[in-house]
């Protein structure tokens, strides 16, 4: 039987850890930095090494960052923004989050972007109050995350402003 769930438990939970290349930089790094340190003594390079190791670990934990749906909130790493202020979220392939990113960014627009994660969510803030038009976030699940922001309260696209629609298709 399973125990019941609080009302703050994540309807999404992500996680974006380093890609397999990137967690085999952490250890290219410390031998690299050993090595550099051996000539002056084998102690000192061992030693470089292993600071190098923990260290560059530690970065590479610090930099994967946490995508959350809950209680009632989009939460990616120490933003966060009411899911009923969200409309039209839309996952985003390789190609579009490309375009999402590139030539199609609005400098006003909150990115939460992890470079090893290849697929994002857009998803448009209904504030008046705030000058940020829509968010772009990195998620390896994009539709997951697109069905739990809808049910956590964010407008779907068939319910979003037609103009919002409109200007989304020119971009």
């Amino acid at each position: 039987m399973q125990a019941p769930t609080s009302p703050t438990a994540p309807v999404f939970d992500e996680r974006l850890w380093p890609s397999p290349a990137g967690w085999l930089a952490v250890p290219a790094f410390a031998a690299m930095l050993g090595i550099a340190l051996w000539p002056l003594s084998s102690a000192a390079g061992v030693v470089a090494g292993a600071v190098g190791l923990v260290a560059a670990g530690a970065v590479a934990v610090g930099l994967s960052t946490r995508v959350q749906v809950a209680g009632g909130e989009l939460r990616t790493g120490a933003a966060h923004v009411p899911a009923g202020l969200l409309r039209a979220p839309r996952a985003l392939d390789a190609e579009a989050t490309r375009h999402a990113l590139g030539p199609g960014l609005d400098a006003r627009a909150h990115v939460a972007l992890r470079g090893w994660v290849r697929t994002a969510v857009r998803v448009e803030l209904d504030d008046a109050a705030d000058p940020t038009p829509y968010w772009v976030v990195s998620t390896r699940r994009p539709d997951a995350l697109v069905a739990a922001l809808v049910a956590a309260g964010a407008a779907a696209a068939d319910d979003a402003e037609p103009a919002a629609r409109a200007e989304d298709a020119g971009a």
